[in-house]
């Protein structure tokens, strides 16, 4: 008798410690999972979550008991009604933030593609056609669409190179630069370098300033800003005396921002010598020119849409007008 309580009890604990099959061969979240998932961990609910997602109840239950099997531990206890997120629900929630992202811009455009409505163009811009002409182009082409949703972004020229290799952008808008050679390009535009200085820093000065006027002026750098700054780097190795160089930017329109306080000169390119001109900054293309073009590249194997075609010929437009203003 003995013997057989102690089987009965043993045999007793050895079911409570058991593993389910399916914790113990854990598996990765499905993309179902992690939609169900973040649905529950913002609304905090069962029933707000299946009235966010538009399903039933019970089927939400049913799948986030999958998703914990699958994971091999819990994602939520259920206190005075609510549900609360474990701390592995925590970290779960950080690492899926981005896909969960990602899931609901692929069900918006297929959504938009089912209806027949609209469309998406997603554009990288170097910064300085980020400032104005680019978003510009975008509220003309908006105008015109206004079904047309857009996705931009700005970044340094190899930045918004790498996106277009990522496939995190349709086209990208870039200085002139030796291009990888899976990429085609077009010219959409060009301008030139200006100085830009403290209105009334230079007297008489004419349309033009010559570059040799640089030497012993205090300069704000921009030789690591990418190909533009590498034009400047070229020009200004031909000058017969040192440019003293007090500041070293790395975006133009910081170089701009300190201008206008008086830390000194830059060279710039065109776009964003016009963006922030004002009241307290101007400026001059320089003598001898320094010329640069704008370019819209994309990648051979992903063909342009007709929508990313279309801003690409408002945005040429909207160069044009831009860089023509004196």
């Amino acid at each position: 008798m003995h013997g057989a309580r102690g089987g009965k009890h043993g045999g007793a604990r050895a079911k409570e410690g058991k593993v389910s099959p399916a914790r113990h061969n854990a598996s990765p979240m499905r993309l179902r999972h992690i939609e169900v998932f973040n649905a529950i961990y913002l609304c905090g609910t069962i029933s707000a979550a299946a009235k966010f997602l538009n399903v039933s109840q019970p089927s939400l239950s049913k799948t986030l008991r999958h998703a914990e099997d699958q994971l091999g531990f819990k994602l939520f206890r259920r206190v005075r009604g609510r549900l609360l997120p474990t701390e592995e629900a925590h970290v779960v929630y950080r690492e899926s933030r981005e896909v969960y992202a990602k899931l609901e811009t692929l069900q918006q455009a297929c959504r938009s593609l089912r209806a027949g409505e609209g469309g998406r163009v997603s554009v990288a811009a170097v910064h300085s056609a980020g400032l104005a002409a680019a978003p510009a182009a975008i509220a003309r082409f908006r105008k015109q669409r206004p079904d047309v949703v857009f996705d931009v972004r700005t970044f340094h020229q190899d930045e918004a190179l790498r996106a277009l290799f990522d496939r995190t952008c349709e086209v990208a808008i870039v200085w002139d630069a030796a291009l990888h050679p899976r990429v085609a390009a077009q010219r959409i535009g060009g301008g030139e370098l200006v100085l830009v200085f403290p209105r009334g820093a230079f007297s008489n000065v004419g349309d033009r300033i010559p570059i040799s006027s640089l030497v012993g002026q205090d300069v704000i750098g921009i030789t690591a800003s990418g190909p533009v700054g590498d034009l400047w780097a070229a020009a200004h190795a031909k000058l017969g005396g040192e440019v003293r160089e007090v500041v070293s930017a790395h975006t133009f329109f910081v170089a701009a921002a300190l201008v206008r306080e008086g830390a000194g000169v830059a060279i710039l390119d065109e776009l964003t010598a016009r963006a922030y001109a004002d009241d307290r900054l101007e400026f001059r293309k320089l003598d001898p020119p320094v010329r640069f073009d704008v370019m819209a590249v994309h990648l051979e194997d992903r063909p342009l849409s007709q929508l990313a075609t279309k801003f690409i010929s408002e945005l040429r437009k909207e160069l044009e007008r831009t860089l023509a203003g004196d």
